[in-house]
């Protein structure tokens, strides 16, 4: 049985590698062939942190995973990261556990950063280039380089806006270090008003941005909401878009966003995620189509960036 600290997975981590197994773990999820059980969250109001337990197998394939994450967001305050957590892999033949991945939260922070940014290429328009974060923590830089990483073509133009201004500028200077494009926003919905790529990466449980300031052709791609009560974006916005996506559609309407329409006709309007990646739906069909993909975080990722670590280790026996 393997039992890897960070240092180690993170030595044994491969970008390339890793956004293939995600991708190609959406469309499993979405064609049937994940088994998924229920999220389980706990909650920690007075100190800001939440829990969350999932767990999952993709048929056919050796291992099914129990993945532990958590989010302690007044930790940055204190010297510490807000995510924390591991992996649990076991054999789907026999059920003896065969991989501790003690990652620390860094997997489910790598496989949401990727997961975003598959959703963000899949859907954003071609000319899109101006990239609006919304937060300025640990999701919000993964965000960045996971989508510079998977289009490294694309010059992107990075405008971070977080309510701490010292973790914004901070940001900034991690992504600059990296050589991308990137610079503190001040002015909220004037940045809201020009970007081509919208990415909101906050707890928030009431919007962060005001109606009508989405411009045609935006793409949003939102990563907070994911339990109940948090929401990053306008209601008005999620009912007027022209395409909503979404990794998981019971989960979403549940406690992604989305959850703002479960009770809709709308909701018959959402698509997955790995159903556009297979062709099987059509995603943006026009440069002046917004659109939303919510994004709450599927097991099929986690299953595929530990198989990821697990095959990384193996070959290196």
């Amino acid at each position: 049985m393997y039992d890897l600290n960070k240092s180690k997975i993170m030595e044994l981590f491969q970008f390339d590698n890793a956004a293939k197994g995600i991708s190609e773990a959406y469309v499993a999820s979405s064609s049937g062939r994940v088994q998924t059980g229920d999220v389980v969250h706990l909650s920690f109001p007075e100190t800001n942190g939440d829990c969350h337990v999932k767990s999952g197998h993709i048929r056919h394939t050796d291992s099914y995973v129990i993945k532990i994450a958590s989010g302690f967001y007044n930790n940055p305050s204190k010297g510490l990261p807000s995510s924390n957590g591991m992996m649990l892999a076991f054999s789907a033949r026999t059920g003896e556990p065969t991989a501790i991945l003690r990652d620390e939260g860094w997997l489910t922070d790598m496989r949401t950063g990727i997961g975003g940014a598959i959703a963000t290429k899949a859907l954003a328009a071609k000319y899109a280039k101006r990239v609006l974060i919304i937060g300025s923590g640990i999701q919000a830089q993964f965000q960045a380089k996971c989508l510079a990483s998977l289009m490294p073509r694309r010059s992107f133009n990075f405008n971070i806006w977080g309510r701490n201004i010292s973790a914004a500028s901070t940001l900034v200077e991690e992504l600059q270090s990296n050589n991308l494009n990137a610079d503190v926003a001040t002015n909220l919905d004037e940045e809201v008003s020009l970007a081509d790529i919208i990415i909101t990466t906050t707890p928030a449980t009431s919007p962060l941005f005001g109606d009508n300031l989405v411009r045609p052709g935006t793409h949003i791609t939102a990563i907070g909401a994911d339990t109940h009560g948090k929401q990053e974006l306008p209601t008005s916005l999620i009912e007027s878009a022209s395409l909503l996506v979404c990794d998981m559609t019971s989960q979403s309407l549940n406690h992604g966003d989305f959850q703002v329409i479960n009770d809709t006709d709308l909701s018959k309007k959402v698509v997955e995620l790995g159903n556009i990646l297979s062709n099987s739906c059509a995603g943006r069909t026009s440069d002046n189509d917004i659109t939303i993909a919510d994004l709450t975080g599927i097991a099929a990722q986690d299953i595929a960036i530990t198989s990821g670590i697990i095959d990384a280790a193996e070959f290196e026996k």
